[in-house]
């Protein structure tokens, strides 16, 4: 079995967990510092969810659809050899792509088989890469195998909205979390907050801290060992 590559999870909370910084009137410098703490883990690629790849995946028009032969479901690789790659995961095939790379890094999205053929072909155009992560929805687990095999990507930050880092917790595949608790107290109720895998009890994960830091504008780097994580 192929292995997946090395997870890190890298996020900006609130002290209380909250992850939408709508209204927070950060510290000056913390997009920066979390620029810097984040290139520190020198990744192959990170990978978000739909909705926080919308602004840089552009707004491309979606071509008509066409009669011919149904594009059959497998994998499409425009681009195996990139110094690194940018991966969206986007089930419903939504994301406008207007080229295949983002500030040079690959473009890579994850989709499930439910897409229409018109959608791949756009991909094709456009020299995006894909992957199937399931019929219907996406199995985690699948993904980053593919991720390791098709591009050679060994080390992967997760900077997800609270749904997609919980579907990796709740999938057992985060190796390190690595968050830069902003000093603010949000308070909000019902807003996305760094994991949020499902109603009720969670999949909860016993972790290893590694190392404490504060840095600049009151920030501090907490950095975490999944000890239960599923790694090969």
């Amino acid at each position: 079995m192929a292995k997946r590559p090395y997870v890190i999870c890298h996020m900006v909370p609130s002290v209380d967990g909250r992850i939408v910084t709508d209204g927070w009137r950060l510290p000056q410098g913390l997009l920066a510092e979390y620029e810097r703490t984040a290139a520190s883990f020198e990744a192959d690629a990170w990978i978000i969810g739909r909705v926080s790849m919308e602004p840089y995946a552009g707004k491309a028009r979606l071509p008509a659809a066409t009669r011919g032969a149904r594009l059959p479901r497998t994998d499409f690789v425009a681009r195996s050899d990139a110094p690194s790659y940018a991966v969206a995961i986007d089930p419903g095939g939504k994301l406008r792509w207007e080229s295949g790379a983002i500030d040079g890094e690959h473009a890579v999205t994850v989709l499930t088989e439910q897409v229409p053929d018109r959608y791949l072909a756009f991909l094709r155009a456009r020299g995006v890469s894909y992957l199937f992560g399931g019929k219907s929805r996406i199995d985690v687990p699948t993904v980053l195998r593919k991720l390791r095999s098709r591009f050679g990507i060994r080390r992967l930050l997760l900077e997800g909205g609270g749904k997609i880092n919980g579907s990796f917790l709740a999938a057992g595949v985060i190796d390190e979390l690595s968050v830069l608790v902003a000093p603010v107290a949000d308070g909000g109720v019902g807003t996305p907050t760094l994991f949020d895998a499902r109603e009720g009890p969670g999949p909860a994960r016993h972790l290893k801290l590694v190392s404490v830091e504060r840095r600049r504008g009151d920030l501090l780097w907490v950095r975490y060992r999944i000890r239960s994580s599923g790694h090969r």
